[in-house]
């Protein structure tokens, strides 16, 4: 275990999975390590608080005191807190489904399940956005997506020069629908409503307000022309659209090669 005044001293390192050292749960335990712990069930108890009460609010403490030990205790397993934080992002990554290295076939319904995947999982875990922004996503899990996300792409037919973009175009754009999605389930929960109350009342305040109502205006055909729906419907409707476009633009681009 790293001293706490060790950790104030050292540089912040890369990633947790550049450290040199094998886990640490299980394996190896000292007799005055906290037994019935390892660093599984911390990895797993953190992404469960994050899931309950959001980045900002969680801490080594609230952690701790989640699993009913000290502070200290978790430190014999993970050196700092963006080392946890770094862990359980990697463990969210494990719920993916992804295809495997034989699957074969078309890519364009394993491009869409991908992207699928990918979205619901960033709404189902909204504190995983910024963190795959912070660390440098090289845990196993993540590796395995960033596998399976090119050998996807290759399947398409693109010219090695062009993969590179066309993963960015499709992940990028999941990255952020799913990151804005995530958010707004997560606020119209945090005030008491459904998504549809929500807007309702905010498109009712906006109404009522000229100097926001007259640009909102402008995009009414826009809106009118999507039809009825509930918001989670409409929204459904404007991701399976955008990345119909987006599969169709790789399209485009390979008939060009």
């Amino acid at each position: 275990m790293v001293r706490a005044a060790d950790r104030t001293k050292r540089p912040p390192r890369a990633s947790v999975w550049l450290d040199g050292k094998a886990p640490r749960g299980g394996a190896g335990r000292r007799s005055d390590q906290p037994s019935g712990l390892d660093r599984e069930r911390i990895t797993e108890t953190a992404v469960r608080l994050l899931d309950a009460e959001g980045l900002a609010r969680f801490s080594m403490r609230r952690l701790a005191a989640e699993l009913n030990v000290t502070a200290m205790s978790v430190y014999w397993y993970v050196d700092t807190k963006d080392d946890l934080l770094e862990l359980a992002l990697d463990a969210a990554f494990g719920e993916l489904s992804l295809p495997s290295d034989g699957d074969g076939g078309d890519w364009r319904p394993q491009l869409r399940a991908l992207a699928t995947e990918y979205r619901a999982l960033l709404v189902r875990h909204p504190w995983l956005s910024p963190l795959a922004g912070r660390f440098l996503n090289i845990g196993p899990r993540s590796l395995e997506l960033s596998t399976a996300v090119q050998r996807v792409i290759r399947g398409t037919g693109l010219p090695p020069h062009g993969q590179a973009g066309a993963i960015s175009a499709v992940f990028q754009f999941v990255y952020g629908f799913g990151t804005i999605e995530g958010h707004f389930i997560q606020r119209c929960a945090e005030a008491g409503m459904t998504q549809d109350e929500y807007v309702h009342e905010a498109m009712s305040s906006i109404a009522a307000t000229p100097e926001v109502a007259g640009p909102m205006r402008e995009s009414a055909d826009m809106v009118a022309a999507r039809g009825a729906g509930s918001v989670a419907q409409l929204r459904e409707g404007d991701f399976v659209f955008a990345l119909e476009v987006l599969v169709a633009g790789i399209e485009a681009m390979v008939a060009r090669v």
